[in-house]
């Protein structure tokens, strides 16, 4: 099989947001061929899943130009696995999106912008040259950014400018960062940079230059004290909108932090001491954050941080069970955030309000609906055996191995925060009577749709419930591929050899 694959998923999103800027005026087009072109880039990313599985990291070289001179793309476990996830959530809020978002906010393009998304997406888990890593880090951005305004609202243009502000302001920081390594080292392929960048003798600038990254990818992944954006902005747009961001758009971040200093800026005590202390820093105050809040997208908000704290303290920790729980967590929360967000947008077409003190009843008036809607709920608490549960055991076993004990206690207390705050939304949405709450004109809209439209809305829920419970209750086969990961990160070695075509020493 040819190494075309690599770039595959790439120039296949490419093609369907192009192909779908034809049916602008037709949304009811745009809507079935976006599941459809979804579905196949799903069976194209899983072909290529299986290939890097089954026969090691694959990589192509753009242009015949070999590395490190060229644009190379490589497709190893860490990256096809996030490439994966992407296009299975993809897929979801393609089906979830073609049932809740409006006409008008349809015509306005977001079936192609929402592909363009997904493209800059995929780049960046598959590039293996840190330029192009922003190069499709600004493709995520401008896409994005259409996507969080799109229907002008006040609200999604005041949370909008804010993330575009502080994600800019965090592309100058990885621009700044890329200059300097380009300085020192006259490269930018990453598997190059391993190499170099561990021969500098000096270690200050290096020290300087992964401070850069740290700032450039910690606005990006909303870590403490670079997170206020998130919270402000993830609540504005549709549902199926922030259900993609959640589950999503701050993973990117966390995947090029793990990527970039598990192989090019590796061995620094300094830095693990900063990335423990802004873990837990990140944990307390996303946990504290979705305690004080009474809408359900904004708690969901501050509950992406508090997690994108446990992935930073497995990185923190540097060793590799701990990362392996990192590995494990991504996977987990990427289907869990995307979904948890699908729910609050369930919540809000059958109610009316996304405020919690203004909900009830539902699991009295929806029993089964509200039996779906527990499975994300509870996993993302991690109640044994579903999916959050395994990922921190990895967490607590690292940390201990490390040391570490006070990031461990960090990580049981944001559990702790987290059971709290979603036993908190059980009792207020689905055990609290609902007789006598207000309900707004927008809350017939469900109750209006025929079966095929409602399940078109429960369906892509169900899916990912179904994927959230196989993480969960098959666990073992997610700790093989996540320990398989944490390997070749641990010792990147393999990595580096394949990209350059040369036997190379143990960076």
């Amino acid at each position: 099989m040819s190494n075309i694959w690599i770039v595959s998923p790439i120039l296949f999103q490419l093609a369907s947001a192009v192909t779908l800027l034809f049916f602008w005026s037709n949304t009811k087009i745009q809507k079935t061929l976006s599941i459809l072109l979804s579905l196949i880039n799903l069976g194209i990313v899983v072909t290529l899943f299986t290939l890097v599985y089954q026969n090691g990291i694959q990589v192509t070289q753009a242009g015949n130009w070999q590395a490190p001179f060229g644009i190379t793309f490589v497709a190893d476990a860490f990256g096809i696995t996030m490439v994966l996830l992407t296009a299975i959530a993809g897929f979801a809020v393609s089906i979830f999106s073609s049932g809740t978002m409006s006409e008008a906010r349809l015509k306005f393009g977001f079936f192609p912008m929402l592909h363009f998304l997904l493209m800059g997406l995929q780049g960046a888990f598959l590039t293996g040259d840190i330029f192009n890593l922003y190069v499709w880090f600004e493709v995520i951005i401008i896409s994005s950014f259409v996507l969080i305004t799109m229907g002008g609202k006040k609200a999604q243009l005041e949370g909008a400018i804010k993330y575009v502000a502080l994600n800019l302001l965090a592309s100058v920081f990885f621009l700044i960062g890329i200059a300097f390594l380009y300085g020192l080292t006259g490269s930018l392929n990453m598997a190059d940079l391993a190499i170099s960048v561990k021969n500098i003798d000096n270690r200050g600038l290096v020290h300087v230059t992964a401070s850069l990254f740290l700032v450039a990818f910690g606005i990006k992944s909303a870590v403490f004290p670079l997170y206020f954006w998130l919270p402000a902005s993830y609540h504005t747009p549709p549902p199926a909108v922030a259900a993609i961001f959640g589950g999503l758009l701050t993973k990117v971040g966390v995947y090029a932090m793990v990527r970039t200093f598990t192989l090019i800026f590796v061995g620094d005590e300094f830095l693990g001491i900063i990335l423990s202390v802004m873990a837990a820093l990140t944990i307390l105050s996303g946990g504290l954050g979705a305690l004080t809040h009474e809408h359900l997208g904004k708690i969901f908000g501050y509950l992406i941080i508090c997690h994108i704290g446990f992935m930073m303290a497995g990185l923190g920790m540097m060793t590799e069970i701990a990362i392996a729980g990192t590995i494990f967590y991504l996977v987990h929360d990427i289907m869990v955030k995307t979904n948890i967000f699908m729910v609050s947008g369930l919540i809000l077409k059958i109610n009316g309000t996304q405020n919690i003190k203004e909900l009830g009843g539902m699991y009295k008036s929806y029993p089964l609906l509200s039996l779906l809607m527990a499975i994300p709920m509870f996993s993302l608490v991690g109640i044994p055996p579903l999916s959050g549960f395994w990922a921190k055991l990895f967490f607590i076993q690292g940390g201990l191995e490390a040391k570490e004990y006070v990031l461990v206690g960090f990580v049981i207390l944001g559990s702790f925060l987290t059971l709290w705050v979603i036993a908190k939304v059980w009792a207020e949405v689905f055990w609290k009577p609902g007789k006598d709450l207000p309900k707004k004109a927008i809350g017939t809209y469900f109750h209006q749709l025929g079966i095929k439209e409602k399940g078109v809305i429960i369906f892509p829920i169900f899916l990912l419930s179904l994927i959230s419970l196989y993480i969960g209750f098959g666990a073992e086969q997610i700790i093989v591929l996540s320990k398989q990961i944490a390997s070749e990160l641990v010792n990147p070695s393999l990595y580096i050899e394949t990209v350059l075509g040369q036997k190379t020493l143990n960076p």
